[in-house]
């Protein structure tokens, strides 16, 4: 679910994350964690078991812990015994995702007052420091579609060729 938020979003994937539901914690396992928590394994989760396990219909992901970017999942409705072959696909999109390390909201809103102001001090230094031309209303779909589609088929299910002599 991570990798497929990531494409969804245009977000590189290059900060920690976790998705909690409840008290339980999915993330990245790290030995040096000081936190005082050690997340479950999100590489060895699967949506569907985080919700028969927790009952969650809610699922929170927080992406870069410097930033804190938190986002609200919930499920509106579960299907049993559905394939998930053409899974993960972008549904909408609606409005450009902050550029990544931007300082978290208020860094956002910060960043688009600089970019929208040309007599804004730091106008010139966001420009160059942020995405070409950025527009928080306008969305590549093709491109976010694309990426969200290119995971369907890395997770497709591989099928045996067994040979008999």
């Amino acid at each position: 679910m991570h990798l497929t938020l990531q494409e969804a979003f245009g977000w590189t994937n290059s900060h920690l994350f976790e998705f909690f539901a409840g008290e339980v914690r999915w993330g990245i396992p790290d030995p040096h964690n000081d936190y005082g928590h050690q997340p479950m394994d999100a590489r060895k989760a699967r949506l569907c078991d985080i919700v028969r396990e927790t009952g969650a219909k809610t699922i929170h992901y927080l992406y870069d812990f410097g930033d804190s970017w938190d986002h609200v999942i919930k499920l509106e409705k579960w299907f049993q015994n559905t394939t998930t072959e053409g899974l993960p696909l972008l549904l909408e999109a609606t409005g450009r995702c902050p550029p990544e390390d931007v300082g978290g909201a208020s860094g956002y809103a910060e960043y688009l007052d600089a970019i929208s102001d040309p007599t804004h001090p730091e106008h010139e230094q966001m420009r160059l420091w942020g995405p070409e031309q950025f527009d928080p209303n306008v969305v590549d779909r093709k491109a976010l579609e694309a990426a969200v589609n290119a995971l369907s088929e890395i997770w497709k299910p591989r099928r045996r060729t067994i040979r008999s002599k």
